[in-house]
């Protein structure tokens, strides 16, 4: 019989010690017991050992993301820095760490798209701005990977959503560690329009998943200003603002 209990999802927490530590006391404090971690664990300007001195005591089900697998090769000088604050250890669990994982015979985790951990699953960023994709769309992402499962989690984006395709209930939790970014590939931003770590809580029902989005205070200033100390002005505006 399928687990009934809730799941805290986590995903993209970026380095970012404080905003995991305030979500995990968060969920725990709910009562939440079970955990899942969707990848880009490490990376960024702020503080991946103590983000992994965090994890190591609250071990969960992890997929490896498309920036923690950059840690693993030959690096420009951004990911040699965050590398260097590392010791072996968590280097180590990365490598182990596999693409996709099934916590339970129908749940899905992956990082992106099961088949590209750089993929958007849930969004269309062609304009510029997250516009959601078609159900037709995601399923072709999704399958055969997903075949037999009722729930996929997925994280990448930092966008907070839920969409149902081909009877699959798919789950982005938002971002722990970074709630806006933009890229060039090509050029789009994403933003959740507030400072706040974000997680999501899913449950069983009887008519299938269902989603709860939850946002937490954490101090987000010390965040930006470790940020700043470390040469990323721009992680700080995203950190303390929510915007990019």
């Amino acid at each position: 019989m399928p687990n009934q209990d809730p799941l805290a999802v986590l995903g993209d927490i970026h380095g970012n010690a404080g905003a995991l530590a305030a979500v995990l006391a968060h969920a725990k404090a709910r009562g939440l017991t079970r955990f899942v971690n969707l990848g880009d664990t490490f990376y960024g300007p702020l503080d991946p050992a103590g983000t992994w001195a965090v994890l190591r005591d609250h071990p969960m089900p992890t997929v490896l993301g498309n920036q923690d697998r950059i840690l693993l090769d030959d690096a420009p000088d951004a990911v040699r820095a965050v590398r260097d604050r590392l010791d072996p250890r968590p280097l180590d669990w990365l490598a182990g760490l596999p693409g996709t994982l099934r916590p339970e015979p129908d749940v899905l985790l992956c990082h992106g798209t099961p088949k590209n951990d750089a993929a958007y699953l849930l969004e269309d960023v062609a304009t510029g701005l997250p516009a959601p994709r078609g159900q037709d769309m995601i399923l072709a992402d999704i399958l055969p990977e997903a075949k037999g499962c009722t729930l996929v989690l997925a994280g990448h984006s930092h966008h907070a959503g839920l969409a149902k395709a081909g009877g699959i209930t798919v789950v982005n939790p938002g971002s722990v560690g970074l709630p806006a970014y933009d890229d060039d590939e090509p050029p789009h931003v994403m933003a959740s329009g507030s400072p706040r770590a974000a997680y999501a809580v899913v449950s069983r029902t009887a008519e299938g998943w269902d989603a709860e989005f939850v946002e937490v205070d954490y101090d987000w200033e010390s965040a930006a200003r470790l940020a700043r100390e470390n040469g990323r002005e721009d992680w700080a505006r995203w950190l303390s603002t929510g915007l990019a």
